[in-house]
């Protein structure tokens, strides 16, 4: 009987070792994995710190260039409202061309045809 616990010691002896051998295999195998997992996540950080850079400049781009186009379209409004006065204008002329001052009366006509040949109005 005796035997047989040194043999049962012995066994469990054996399987406690190999047991830690393939813990510290697992274990190497892990912090080599965390090592790269370390690495990735510093060239990770880098990239995002350049792109948010990028972002930063593409969007004081994108202001600019909204700062300019508002400047732009402020620049050619007096030039629509001029060409709408000119527009008003040629239309008081065409009524007192064709003899009548009574704007609502044309608006509400179909299209005009003057008297001359080559002068044909088409008024809304």
């Amino acid at each position: 009987m005796e035997i047989k616990i040194k043999h049962s010691v012995a066994g469990a002896a054996v399987a406690f070792i190999a047991l830690n051998v393939y813990l510290i295999k697992t274990l190497k195998k892990t912090t080599g994995t965390l090592g790269e997992v370390d690495k990735t996540l510093a060239e990770v950080r880098g990239t995002l710190g350049g792109l948010s850079e990028e972002a930063k400049h593409l969007i004081r781009n994108a202001n600019q260039i909204t700062v300019d186009v508002k400047g732009k379209i402020n620049a050619v409004d007096p030039l629509l409202e001029t060409a709408y006065d000119v527009g008003e204008v040629i239309h008081q002329v065409t009524d007192s061309v064709l003899g009548n001052n009574d704007t609502s009366e044309i608006r509400s006509t179909s299209p005009v045809y003057s008297t001359s040949p080559n002068l044909h109005l088409k008024v809304k």
